[in-house]
């Protein structure tokens, strides 16, 4: 019998870290936050302070990023409902990676319970 998508998102959740909005909230500025949402969804809004690196070259790209490449770097990690988090989270644990926190509800959750949010800023070429 054939997994789902949601079966592999349940089986990654049950491998990490997970903490709620909440508790993000206090983790501002003391983590390399990393959305991996695609940019059009990182664009309409995201994390104070969050780097964009889409789930589809996560692997690839986190090394890119001083902040983040080092194995050791305190990372949280979070996309719009947490599923693509979970499964990037379990992904950078095979790479290496072992300080990493998802968080639950994902932007959705972080919209709706009204917490900060931040675009990038527009170029404006005229």
């Amino acid at each position: 019998m054939a997994i789902t998508p949601h079966d592999l998102v349940v089986e990654a959740k049950s491998q990490i870290r997970e903490v709620p909005c909440q508790e993000v909230l206090a983790l501002l500025g003391k983590r390399v936050i990393i959305d991996v949402r695609e940019y059009d969804e990182y664009s309409a809004g995201h994390l104070p302070g969050a780097i964009n690196i889409p789930r589809g070259i996560l692997e690839f790209k986190i090394g890119m990023v001083p902040e983040a490449a080092p194995r050791d770097a305190a990372l949280l990690i979070y996309c719009r409902t947490s599923g693509r988090a979970a499964l990037s989270a379990v992904q950078l644990h095979k790479l290496g990676y072992s300080d990493i926190i998802s968080m639950a509800g994902g932007f959705d959750q972080w919209s709706n319970e009204q917490r900060p949010t931040e675009k990038p800023e527009q170029i404006n070429f005229e």
